[in-house]
């Protein structure tokens, strides 16, 4: 890439200058452009993704949409990663157990069943997680490839984390159903919670009973895994490497105009998407950590974003603070930072950050190249977050721990050239060029019905025009 860009300059140089001097391009600089092109269509190398039979598949999609994954049995993975908010939730931060609704007009909660806390930070995209470069995931990287404990994955789940999961997605799939916050519900409601409130693993065998104690469900998994003789066999593994499966090959997204652009079509990209192109991988240095074709070296950075929420705490911990990755790692070093988010499909999964801090890409791009003024001037008026007031006080609490709001603006990683308002503009439309065509046209089969019978919200809330 940055010989790329260097062939780039060079061009630009001497397309300038013989302009000035014969008034009109000379054949050198049409074929050294040409050259250039041709580079440019070839210097992002294809990703290589999983892939699955279509029996995974479908169970996969099932179980994405059905309830009974949840400790109280009232919500599901699309209720956070639905298609219709780019497989986000439209919320800065999440309202898992206890909320109602699916988008940015979930509610909170009522009486006893009201939720005790935001989901700690913002529900990301699943787009392309299916692609076999990737080796860390969530937000602080505390999911990641790695034999630490003899299991081929660093988890919170460390040893006892079950063998036989076939990927890192298949991994992550595990830990929002054990999750209080998302999917599980406190220990008091139901057995779920209970038992991985004992220990982490002790959940995960109820939840594969459950499931496999569904006619349905018991034959979908003979049918689709070779290993699976007998629905009494299913164990949590098989349901997450189904749901794994249906991730990575339903949210694969790789039909962009950029695509088109790289395959030669120059009419892809309009004037402005060219110029934020240019900018992005030249003077704007975004390239630097979102590189490759997936748009991340998958690095950790700290951006100084606005702090607020219940932070994901440790034990320790005097306030909600976040510290990022180095919750995960203990390293100094990695305070406040975190995860480099791949850029495909951006335009669809509002707010940003790893706190869903700012509502539109034009916020989170000028934090960018001016975060100490931005954090110095950002307003609440940026989230969404839906009402809870019982929760209005540990949500901005952080703001007063003056030592805590120190540490986080000194420790900030990025140091980008100054922008101009049109050039942010420009960098914008070129993030929208980044969009899959069936990303934007939601062509996704959400399920009628699921085998336990449970009611798929989101389809309901659809018919009544709830959803965009």
């Amino acid at each position: 890439m940055h010989i790329l860009l260097s062939i780039q300059t060079l061009v630009n140089h001497i397309f300038a200058g013989l302009t000035l001097y014969s008034g009109k391009p000379v054949a050198v600089c049409l074929l050294l452009t040409a050259a250039l092109n041709c580079l440019a269509n070839n210097s992002l190398s294809e990703p290589v993704f999983r892939k699955a039979s279509s029996n995974k598949v479908e169970l996969g999609r099932l179980l994405f949409y059905d309830k009974i994954l949840s400790g109280n049995k009232n919500i599901s993975c699309s209720t956070c990663h639905h298609p219709s908010f780019g497989t986000s939730d439209g919320l800065s931060l999440g309202v898992g157990e206890g909320g109602t609704g699916v988008g940015p007009t979930r509610t909170t909660g009522t009486g006893k069943n009201r939720i005790q806390r935001r989901v700690p930070r913002n529900a990301p995209g699943l787009w392309n997680l299916g692609a076999t470069e990737i080796r860390t995931l969530m937000h602080d990287g505390r999911i990641e490839q790695s034999n630490l404990y003899g299991n081929e994955f660093n988890t919170p789940a460390q040893e006892w984390l079950p063998d036989g999961l076939d990927s890192i997605l298949a991994a992550q799939a595990l830990f929002p159903m054990t999750s209080e916050t998302e999917m599980a519900g406190s220990n008091e409601e139901n057995e779920v919670a209970g038992a991985a409130n004992d220990r982490i693993d002790n959940a995960w065998p109820i939840i594969a009973r459950r499931v496999r104690a569904i006619p349905e469900y018991g034959e979908r998994f003979v049918a689709a895994f070779s290993t699976i003789r007998r629905p009494e066999e299913v164990s949590i593994v098989e349901i997450a490497n189904a749901l794994a499966a249906f991730i990575a090959v339903e949210f694969r997204s790789m039909d962009s105009p950029f695509d088109r652009w790289r395959s030669g079509d120059t009419s892809a990209l309009d004037a402005r998407q060219v110029r934020g192109k240019n900018l992005f991988f030249g003077n704007a240095q975004c390239h630097h950590c979102h590189s490759g074709i997936l748009f991340s070296n998958h690095s950790f950075k700290a951006l100084g974003l606005p702090a607020f929420g219940p932070g994901r705490t440790r034990k320790f911990d005097p306030l909600p603070r976040d510290v990022g990755r180095m919750g995960e790692s203990d390293r100094l070093e990695d305070a406040y930072r975190f995860r480099v988010p791949m850029l495909r499909n951006v335009e669809l999964t509002p707010p940003y950050g790893h706190n869903g801090s700012y509502r539109t890409l034009v916020s989170m791009i000028t934090h960018h190249a001016y975060p100490a003024r931005s954090r110095d001037t950002w307003t609440k008026e940026e989230l969404v977050l839906p009402k809870a007031h019982w929760l209005d006080k540990i949500d901005f609490i952080i703001e007063q721990d003056y030592l805590e709001m120190a540490r986080q603006r000194s420790q900030i990683d990025i140091n980008l050239p100054p922008l101009l308002t049109n050039e942010i503009h420009d960098l914008v439309a070129f993030l929208h060029a980044l969009t899959g065509d069936q990303a934007k046209a939601q062509n996704f089969i959400i399920p009628e019905r699921v085998p336990s019978g449970l009611p798929v919200s989101q389809r309901q809330l659809r018919q009544n025009g709830a959803l965009p």
